[in-house]
């Protein structure tokens, strides 16, 4: 348990069978929270890290581009541990490809992964905090859309669409107790990162001489702001994004 007092509450989060959102999904468990994962891959890993943090876990399959899929999910979620008072919405994919290069097929599934799976999920989990009077909505954005990054017009597309989203969905739900706000992290080393060509194109070296921290972020980083975000504490903040980039941006 973290060390502000906190009362359990049921936490979703996408993407969390590794990476940043088994970061996120073991800290909800620190905090007291009961832990509901959606991922299209296997989340053992992250479902006995949670049980290790002395949390209550179910994972599922689901594909959060798909409305049908995550309205499923959803009611499998409720259906075993209750109401959903948190939404992490961290599931998203990042390929590199220059503009000249980006069919449609490409952009449509980047929006459809990184930005249209915020509606369907909002769609599946908003009515249960209405309903409740309480809320929190963390959706991941990223630095690229305010530094601007060559080869992901596509992916800084849908981020910034995320940012909009969530700016205009807080000034909707706040009379009903609702937080809704974005984390942006700059290069984050994560399996999908590392194992993609950023290392070999020298993506991490450029990053790190942009930061004023001097060491490479790890999902472990932003797990202490979404932490913040999701509590009690954190009432007073939304429609914000909050950039955790090591300094990268600094505006």
């Amino acid at each position: 348990m973290s060390s502000t007092t906190r009362s359990s509450k049921v936490a979703v989060v996408t993407g969390g069978a590794a990476g940043i959102g088994q970061a996120f999904a073991r800290r909800l468990a620190q905090d007291g929270h009961a832990v509901a994962i959606a991922d299209l891959a296997s989340a053992d890993e992250t479902e006995k890290m949670v049980r290790e943090a002395g949390g209550e876990v179910f994972a599922g399959r689901c594909d959060v581009s798909d409305p049908e899929s995550v309205a499923g999910y959803a009611h499998s979620v409720i259906e075993r541990l209750g109401r959903v008072a948190i939404l992490v919405h961290n599931a998203g994919i990042y390929p590199l490809a220059p503009f000249k290069d980006t069919d449609w097929a490409m952009w449509r599934r980047i929006m459809e992964i990184n930005l249209d799976s915020l509606f369907h999920l909002t769609k599946a989990f908003l009515p249960g905090m209405e309903e409740a009077g309480w809320g929190r909505i963390v959706v991941m954005a990223s630095t690229a859309f305010h530094a601007g990054s060559p080869g992901f017009v596509a992916y800084t597309a849908s981020k910034g669409g995320v940012i909009g989203f969530v700016r205009s969905l807080a000034a909707e739900v706040g009379e009903h107790g609702i937080t809704v706000n974005a984390i942006a992290p700059g290069l984050v080393r994560t399996p999908g990162t590392l194992a993609g060509p950023q290392q070999e194109l020298g993506f991490f070296d450029m990053a790190l001489a942009a930061q004023a921290i001097k060491r490479g972020e790890q999902p472990e980083d932003l797990a202490g702001a979404m932490s913040f975000l999701t509590s009690d504490e954190a009432g007073m903040i939304t429609g914000q994004t909050l950039v955790a980039d090591g300094g990268w941006v600094r505006a």
